[in-house]
């Protein structure tokens, strides 16, 4: 009898072990599936590069965003600018050069956000901004990369706020055949997994607001 009870259980963990390798199969297949969708489905060009906004909003901490930001507004296509989450790095030392350099053009329509140290701290911080200005759209310029996910948080945080997507396009990013580039792709994957996250953490806000209702 013992026996008998020693076979089964040991013809049962082969079983268990091939259900288990099915089951990391099937989820690494959504995972590599869930990954290509999102590289495809990033902006190849913005959409609306005329529309006249309120604000324009700059999220710093990729390349050739505030150059952007500062053109965007340079032509007139919003009324003030705003760059949230400013930190002392190359790209705000030049930005502060170009701010001293025209003040006049600058003074009245230049908001720099010290509050922000990532993107859901961008719509937070952007949305108490545009509560205080009373605008009602913006232009959101940051990274093709990072829109998808900034558009998450800042539908979320500003649900009454028309968003017109800006996207930037750093030249070190190589978005044909982009699985070739070791860099990319692992930019790519990062940026996937934190897209993932802020749609857990917007599931968890969702259920754990539900509750306490």
């Amino acid at each position: 009898m013992a026996a008998a009870n020693r076979s089964a259980a040991e013809g049962g963990l082969p079983r268990r072990l091939r259900r288990i390798g099915l089951l990391l199969l099937l989820l690494g297949l959504i995972w590599c599936g869930g990954l290509i969708w999102f590289a495809r489905s990033m902006p190849v060009a913005p959409i609306d590069a005329t529309t006249t906004t309120d604000a324009i909003v700059v999220l710093t901490g990729g390349s050739g965003r505030l150059k952007t930001g500062l053109d965007l507004l340079a032509a007139r296509t919003a009324r003030k600018l705003f760059i949230s989450g400013v930190y002392h790095g190359v790209e705000v030392a030049e930005l502060m050069a170009i701010l001293r350099g025209s003040p006049a053009d600058f003074d009245c329509c230049v908001t720099l956000g010290y509050a922000a140290d990532d993107t859901r701290g961008n719509a937070r911080e952007t949305a108490d901004w545009m509560a205080e200005e009373g605008f009602r759209s913006l232009r959101l310029v940051t990274s093709d990369y990072h829109m998808k996910r900034s558009l998450f948080e800042f539908a979320r945080a500003l649900p009454a706020v028309e968003i017109v997507p800006h996207p930037v396009f750093a030249p070190m990013v190589k978005r044909d055949n982009w699985w070739l580039w070791p860099g990319t792709t692992t930019l790519f994957i990062g940026e996937y997994h934190k897209y993932l996250a802020a749609h857990l953490r917007a599931l968890f806000d969702t259920i754990v607001g539900g509750v306490a209702a």
